[in-house]
């Protein structure tokens, strides 16, 4: 870690400092072009032969059945149950929330305009099952798709070596209304979900975080005309701390983030020198006690621990890398609030951990990596639907702008556009 310590830096250091790791991608998309292609083709009996060749498995049907559904539940403990309800339950009041009333505007006399929501019918949730299974994110995609109204929701989720889903995986989703679960994982899911099978439907959008073979195919899905989420990568955090901070949390916060990939990235900014320094003596300490320690050692070598001068040096910073999760261990954190520009979720405060919005917080943890913060939001109820506006005009309404329309369309020489109106106009002054 001693390599990636700077004490410091000067501004025109910045940019160097700035940079997230990245995976060696030579022939990756050819891949998964070849994997779409043949599922394209070949369908389930694509999809079977990729289950074989990548999770090591044979699968027959890949439709969950309710039997399945109903033995997983059983396997899940009732405190663990408890757990997951506890989280059901704030995910679901926090995205309730985010309903919009239709607001009707009278632009000016005669004419009224609105805008109403209308459910993405088919949308499908890819949940990773690899070395985490994350059932938490079928809280986070599965909820608001519930409260958007979406038609048909579709779970994709890799099947373990004995051919059966992680029984938690199963529990969640049933906890949550969904009905169509199917075992495939990676890149093949993104496949058939893009186009279709004899078994997985094809949907309109797709959402989920996956690997990078997951997340070209993603892209390749764009390529044919299938909506996603958000674009993704490795997960990340940046934590600034002043002398307020407690190094054993920082140094908690930046493993739990560190232990998801050894492409994680995760960034420590003090402007503490003493609280520094401990924080690193604390992560050596903690990092031994993991069971992913080898993970997260490697994710570390991705990563930067850096002393600035200031918070708002610190903050300058953190708008410049725009991380999916910003940590402000600092004294008075909602101060600081309006200088945040680029984030994707931000934890304000000594007792506000990344891992409890990853978990049971409320908000979506499906949030923009790799700098997308810039541009994206993360995953919230709009993800899920789409903005129709609504315009009605009256007989005083297309007089009182008639003319203008009229203007604009010949200036643009859309003559028919103009005619559209000036017919109406004439009818009007015809009494017709």
């Amino acid at each position: 870690m001693t390599q990636n310590i700077f004490k410091f830096p000067a501004k025109s250091e910045w940019q160097s400092l700035l940079t997230r790791p990245t995976l060696e991608k030579k022939n990756l998309r050819e891949l998964v072009q070849d994997i779409f292609s043949e599922v394209k083709l070949n369908g389930d009996s694509a999809l079977q032969d990729f289950s074989e060749k990548f999770d090591g498995v044979k699968i027959e049907q890949f439709s969950v059945s309710n039997e399945e559904i109903e033995n997983a539940s059983a396997e899940v403990s009732e405190d663990l149950k408890n757990a997951i309800k506890q989280a059901k339950d704030n995910i679901l009041k926090f995205h309730n929330s985010q309903k919009n009333e239709i607001n009707k505007i009278e632009t000016q006399p005669g004419i009224s305009c609105w805008r109403e929501s209308r459910a993405i019918e088919n949308v499908g949730l890819y949940i990773p099952g690899g070395t985490a299974p994350l059932f938490s994110t079928i809280l986070m995609l599965a909820i608001p798709a519930k409260i958007a109204g979406c038609k048909n929701i579709i779970l994709c989720t890799p099947p373990q070596k004995d051919g059966k889903i992680n029984p938690v995986i199963l529990f969640t989703a049933q906890l949550c209304g969904v009905e169509k679960i199917y075992k495939v994982g990676g890149a093949q899911a993104i496949a058939a979900l893009t186009f279709g099978t004899e078994t997985v439907p094809k949907v309109d959008k797709i959402f989920g975080p996956g690997n990078q073979y997951v997340t070209a195919a993603k892209e390749l899905a764009v390529d044919n005309g299938v909506a996603i989420d958000m674009p993704a990568g490795p997960s990340e955090v940046l934590v600034i701390a002043d002398s307020s901070a407690n190094p054993e949390f920082c140094a908690a916060d930046l493993l739990s983030q560190a232990e998801h990939g050894i492409d994680s990235q995760v960034i420590f900014i003090a402007t503490d020198e003493t609280i520094f320094e401990k924080t690193l003596e604390e992560i050596n300490l903690q990092v031994e006690e993991l069971p992913r320690n080898e993970i997260a050692k490697k994710a570390l070598e991705n990563s930067r621990f850096i002393l600035l001068d200031s918070v708002e040096n610190a903050l300058e910073f953190s708008n410049l890398y725009a991380p999916e999760h910003l940590i402000l261990s600092i004294e008075n954190p909602e101060n600081y609030i309006d200088l945040i520009v680029n984030a994707g979720s931000v934890f304000l405060g000594n007792y506000s951990p990344e891992a409890a919005g990853d978990y049971a917080t409320g908000t979506n943890h499906t949030l923009p990596t790799n700098g997308f913060a810039r541009n994206y939001s993360g995953v919230s109820l709009d993800s899920f639907v789409k903005k129709i506006t609504f315009q009605n005009l009256t007989e005083i309404g297309l007089k009182n702008i008639g003319k203008s329309v009229e203007l604009m369309a010949e200036a643009e020489g859309l003559f028919a556009h103009k005619n559209a109106v000036s017919l109406r106009l004439k009818s009007l002054e015809n009494g017709i």
